[in-house]
């Protein structure tokens, strides 16, 4: 069963070596990994291999996907990375219209071909921002699709239902996109401020259980990935989440 945490989700914790050896006490086998954690290679890789741990997926800046595609490919095989996600757009830098969107997407695609030839896909990690319509009526995700119909897509559901949209809606529609799967819960409304509204795994809103069945049928070999935006108490997330995620795998089947 594979299962990652993003390490975003960490960034608060003091101590980076626990946080290794409880993914390997709570069964997730993986993390992913972002700008922050990946600096140092080095480091990184050597954590991994201490605790036993795998980083098949990565967010990279859509800039160094764009201007250093030799530098995120030779950190990717060196921590053994295989699913390069761009994660984000500063408010300031999104595109205004269904064109803009095209030709991230277009930009993805052509990277795609030359990190293919090193074993890599490379896709679109989502917020809530790409599921909100623009000025001229388009939503940036669909568009991005329309641009390419082929653009790995590392879906972040917590996002997609946080901006209204029913996320077994676009798994039905982009399955054959879907590369990873962000598993992030919503608290119920007006709780949780201190943690940006989100919520550990299993103590939230989003049905959970319905949406792994789902893929499990789709495509048993998924990957997941943990995620808390802002967690209170990161050490106490990871496990808890982790636990309600193989509660919840255990008492679903594809």
């Amino acid at each position: 069963m594979p299962l990652s945490l993003q390490l975003y989700s960490m960034r608060n914790a003091p101590d980076a070596d626990r946080v290794f050896a409880d993914c390997a006490a709570y069964g997730v086998s993986a993390v992913e990994g972002y700008g922050g954690v990946i600096a140092d290679a080095g480091a990184c890789k050597r954590a991994l291999d201490e605790h036993g741990l795998t980083m098949p997926s990565s967010h990279f800046a859509l800039d160094d996907i764009r201007d250093a595609p030799e530098t995120v490919i030779e950190r990717s095989k060196f921590l053994g990375i295989t699913k390069v996600f761009a994660p984000y757009l500063d408010a300031a830098l999104r595109p205004k219209t269904a064109s803009g969107y095209a030709a991230i997407a277009d930009l993805l695609a052509e990277r795609g071909k030359m990190f293919a030839d090193h074993g890599l896909t490379v896709g679109w990690h989502n917020h809530d921002f790409e599921f909100e319509a623009l000025e001229d009526g388009a939503l940036p995700m669909q568009a991005m699709f329309d641009a390419q119909p082929d653009l790995p897509w590392e879906a972040d559901l917590g996002w997609v239902i946080r901006a209204g949209v029913d996320p077994l809606d676009w798994l039905g529609n982009h399955m054959a996109n879907i590369q990873a799967i962000h598993v992030k819960d919503l608290a119920p409304a007006g709780e949780n401020a201190n943690e940006d509204g989100w919520a550990d795994l299993g103590d939230g809103t989003a049905d959970w259980a319905g949406i792994i069945q789902t893929v499990r049928t789709a495509k048993p070999d998924m990957l997941f990935v943990l995620e808390h935006d802002n967690p209170s108490d990161p050490y106490r997330y990871l496990q808890r989440s982790a636990q309600a995620f193989h509660s919840i795998w255990e008492t679903t089947h594809g």
